[in-house]
């Protein structure tokens, strides 16, 4: 009992020996990050994607801030140079005004089709000898050089008598070369094979009254004929009106933009709404309501487009920007209305949903505060995809003639007018047609980029 009792006497603190333990505190590698902070790194960290981001920046900035730097009229015809290219030469030469011509030459004596006097943009002055056997001459131009069995070009003149060997031309000239050729008539206004060409080079000119209207020299410029003066700036070239290519892009983009990004926000926000209604409400419902938005799927896009031009009063030649965004919204909101539909099924099971009714949460709170932020990855995936979709629909419609009408300018307007001139003057269909290619691209891969970043199974993966 002794042995017993010694053993169960408490341990004294002597007795232990004492153990240094290191206690090593792992610290966190980053901050905690919101949902939005980490998807705006996954963003960034998505080169092609920001790229986007700062082209869709600078297509706004462009369409809203350049109108203010370049502030030239978009409808302004400068017909000193209509269809000029980009980089092309402005100097003109300072002549005398127009004096009616004699038929005479003031150049040395030369033999067959020659020029009376150096050609310019005023009046370019033909003469010839006398074709054996013609009782009469048929002028021709053409812009383009001529081989044996070639059209002549334009018919411009025709002369009545064999010793009638002057014309005149002052058609619409330009500042390039031009082919003239005279060709003999006999007496019943057949052409003979006897036919002379001449290549001939219009330069630029204008009078020293006209220079100081348009603001291009001082009121006491003192210039006399043959000096040089600079043509209005026109960076990207004229139309064949003579428009400014860069005012009318700048004014041309709000349109596009206009109706690129306001009809896919209007049926996004409408597809919202209706899925998430169809969604949280279920059952009968929900089935109806989604045969409904099948029913609006299966209506074909141009024949409503022509319904709402014709409902609209919209007659021939006239623009259908408000028809055309009213057909867009009516009836592509039903893609956006199926996707969130299925996020607000996954979400409605989700236990939170569950506790917030528990305590007391209402239809419109839950849907408001719960769900549909929850869907916002979703939507602006969808919204980035829908924009590129408008712009290309506008820029479609426009350039078949059913959406934006000239005079007011779009991407697609200006296509349509530029596929007239591409093979002279291809800068016209270039320009608007690289926006659209570019802004097209831009929000595709943006939204690619965000698809990524808002993907909540792509970090799961990493």
């Amino acid at each position: 009992m002794a042995e017993a009792s010694q053993n169960d006497s408490p341990l004294r603190p002597d007795a232990f020996e004492h153990l240094h333990v290191e206690r090593r505190v792992q610290s966190l590698s980053r901050p905690s990050l919101s949902y939005w902070q980490d998807a705006w790194i996954r963003l960034k960290a998505n080169r092609r994607a920001l790229i986007s981001l700062y082209i869709v920046i600078g297509l706004l900035a462009f369409t809203l801030v350049g109108p203010l730097l370049w502030t030239l009229d978009p409808a302004a015809q400068d017909l000193d140079q209509i269809s000029r290219s980009p980089g092309a030469s402005r100097a003109a030469v300072i002549v005398d005004p127009y004096q009616p011509w004699d038929g005479k030459s003031l150049a040395p004596l030369q033999t067959g089709l020659r020029l009376a006097e150096p050609a310019n943009a005023q009046a370019v002055r033909l003469l010839w000898d006398p074709m054996p056997g013609a009782a009469g001459y048929r002028i021709y131009r053409n812009i383009f050089p001529m081989s044996p069995g070639d059209a002549l070009g334009l018919p411009l003149a025709e002369t009545l008598t064999g010793t009638d060997t002057a014309f005149e031309d002052r058609m619409d000239l330009r500042p390039r070369r031009y082919y003239y050729t005279v060709v003999g008539l006999d007496g019943l206004s057949e052409e003979i094979a006897v036919r002379e060409t001449l290549p001939v080079e219009v330069t630029r000119v204008i009078t020293l009254e006209e220079a100081r209207e348009r603001g291009l020299v001082g009121p006491d410029a003192e210039l006399v004929p043959g000096d040089a003066v600079q043509l209005a700036l026109h960076p990207l070239g004229t139309d064949y009106l003579g428009r400014d290519m860069l005012a009318r892009l700048m004014y041309g983009a709000r349109v596009s933009l206009f109706i690129g990004i306001c009809a896919p926000f209007l049926f996004v926000l409408f597809g919202v709404v209706y899925g998430s209604a169809s969604g949280f409400l279920g059952g009968r419902w929900d089935h109806l309501f989604m045969r409904f938005a099948d029913f609006v799927i299966a209506l074909p896009f141009l024949l409503f487009m022509i319904l709402f031009k014709i409902a609209f009063g919209i007659g021939p030649g006239e623009s259908g920007i408000m028809p055309m965004v009213v057909a867009m919204v009516m009836l592509s909101w039903p893609a956006t209305a199926r996707l969130v539909r299925g996020q607000i099924l996954q979400i409605r099971e989700e236990g939170y949903i569950s506790a917030s009714r528990l305590l007391g949460a209402g239809t419109g709170y839950l849907v408001l505060r719960h769900m549909i932020p929850n869907t916002m990855g979703v939507i602006l995936v969808t919204v980035t995809f829908a924009v590129p979709s408008a712009i290309f629909t506008e820029a479609f419609l426009s350039f078949i003639g059913m959406g934006v009408a000239p005079p007011t300018p779009s991407w697609g307007s200006m296509c349509n007018e530029g596929i007239k001139t591409m093979l002279t003057y291809p800068h016209e269909l270039i320009f608007p047609a690289v926006f659209i290619s570019v802004t097209v691209l831009a929000f595709n891969l943006l939204g690619d980029g965000l698809r990524d970043a808002l993907d909540a199974r792509m970090r799961s993966r990493e």
